[in-house]
């Protein structure tokens, strides 16, 4: 890669890396951009040139976060049943680390002025987040939203779920199970995210099978 880009990859993977550390388990409101310049060492010009607004760093943390879902799926394959486990298993995981994030997340995508639309995440980027990864770059980076459908269709074709039930539909369904319990630890203080998130799943599973 250029130089150019290879900077340009690198700030971007930093602010993202700085936003993740001093984040911790505080609210995404609380942390300034000021703070992340101070770190990553750039002016706050330089930080709205890569994310002209501050909540673009929550997509871009969406848009990583699936990026490390499908890496980890081609090394480990899941299928039906076994993947929409994962998915709601590692998106505890994620709320385990970064409630404060998680939860700004979804209020972000439920933000009526706001339209949801994927952010970029370029070539140079993959290569340096994924080094031993050698065709990183021809990862096609799919939502939480397309993985769980393609997990449900397995599971329809396998049988694991026998509902006569569109696909969208039950992809409608786990996707407001997951972002609902997102809120639900939250607001109840849940003290085990992934026992939690695990048996609202199977609940809602098991009415399809």
């Amino acid at each position: 890669m250029s130089l150019r880009k290879e900077k340009s990859a690198r700030l971007k993977v930093q602010i993202l890396e700085q936003t993740l550390k001093h984040v911790g388990k505080r609210s995404f409101e609380d942390l300034y951009v000021d703070d992340i310049c101070e770190k990553v060492k750039i002016s706050k010009v330089t930080f709205f040139k890569y994310f002209p607004q501050k909540e673009d760093v929550l997509m871009y943390f969406l848009r990583i976060c699936c990026l490390k879902r499908l890496v980890e799926l081609r090394d480990k394959p899941k299928s039906g049943l076994q993947g929409i486990y994962y998915i709601f298993d590692k998106a505890a995981e994620e709320f385990e680390q970064y409630p404060g994030l998680m939860l700004s997340m979804v209020a972000y995508m439920a933000d009526m002025k706001r339209g949801i639309k994927p952010f970029p995440v370029k070539q140079e980027e993959k290569e340096l987040l994924y080094p031993g990864v050698d065709d990183i770059k021809d990862v096609e980076i799919q939502s939480l939203d397309q993985m769980l459908e393609r997990f449900t269709l397995e599971a329809i074709l396998n049988k694991e779920i026998t509902k006569s039930t569109a696909t969208r539909d039950i992809t409608n369904l786990l996707m407001s199970n997951l972002l609902g319990s997102i809120i639900t630890a939250h607001t109840h203080q849940v003290n085990a995210p992934r026992l939690f998130f695990k048996r609202n799943a199977e609940w809602a599973l098991k009415g399809l099978a």
